[in-house]
């Protein structure tokens, strides 16, 4: 593992000639962000060494490199998926390379769906805690103590300085934000009415199959993360219809430009 994200790190470092300070992940239907990066490179994931193949719709499979905020940024324009066939490690393999790059903070974006009864559809949600809910850990296996302690703390996966200010500067713009608990299932199929019960009793207020794995491997490296979820569709008893990969893209599509301007402010001010 260390070799292959040394050789990583090494070709995008050799290829780009580029400092990253922040890495961002880009959910589904959410890679409009990329729009607003002073873009200097641009990488396909099938050109880099190691690197998985993201083989959803809605995820286009580029690494970004530019300004955003001021900021030296490298962005993944579409995510990898432990649904898609891939390993825990293999889906949070750039997330490992994005530290060997030397990123000092993690933003993280997806589209979910929402649990909680106040919420409707579009609601933009800051992400404070998560339960992991996919039945395996990416840190399962041997320690690599140049990585990370064996048993990392998770008491503050989501960075509340991070929040704080992300609450601030969307007051400040009247954008409405919402903040909650993330569960992260597998899928790839959508929830049932009786998961969506059961997510709920659980103490979540949105679901979705991503973002958990990344999170756990940045902090097992002490990296900051701030995330956030666009709700695009509910599983509230009354509310729940029937959902496709399109229709959570178009809903993510509309409302992505406040998650944008939310997330350029806020690395504006690291």
């Amino acid at each position: 593992m260390l070799k292959k994200i040394k050789e990583t790190a090494d070709f995008i470092s050799n290829t780009t000639h580029f400092k990253p300070q922040v890495g961002i992940i880009l959910g589904t239907g959410l890679s409009g962000l990329a729009k607003e990066i002073e873009v200097q490179h641009t990488l396909s994931y099938q050109d880099i060494p190691n690197f998985p193949i993201s083989t959803v719709e809605g995820h286009v499979g580029k690494l970004i490199f530019g300004i955003l905020g001021g900021k030296n940024v490298v962005a993944m324009q579409g995510r990898f998926h432990f649904y898609e066939g891939y390993t825990m490690q293999e889906v949070t393999f750039p997330v490992r390379v994005f530290q060997a790059l030397g990123i000092k903070h993690l933003f993280v974006s997806n589209a979910s769906g929402g649990v909680n009864p106040d919420f409707e559809i579009g609601e933009v949600m800051i992400i404070n805690d998560h339960i992991n809910f996919f039945g395996t850990n990416p840190l399962i296996g041997k320690n690599l103590n140049e990585l990370g302690p064996r048993f990392p703390d998770m008491m503050e996966a989501y960075d509340k300085n991070l929040i704080a200010r992300a609450k601030k500067i969307a007051a400040e713009n009247n954008i409405k934000v919402a903040e909650g608990i993330y569960l992260g299932l597998t899928g790839p199929t959508f929830e049932t009415p009786a998961e969506y019960k059961m997510v709920h009793i659980l103490g979540a207020d949105a679901v979705g199959m991503s973002t958990v794995p990344e999170v756990i491997v940045a902090r097992h490296m002490s990296i900051p993360v701030f995330a956030v979820s666009i709700i695009t569709d509910l599983g509230v008893p009354g509310k729940i219809v029937e959902v496709t990969h399109e229709d959570v893209q178009k809903v993510a599509q509309i409302k992505e430009k406040d998650m944008t301007f939310l997330m350029k402010k806020l690395i504006e001010t690291l």
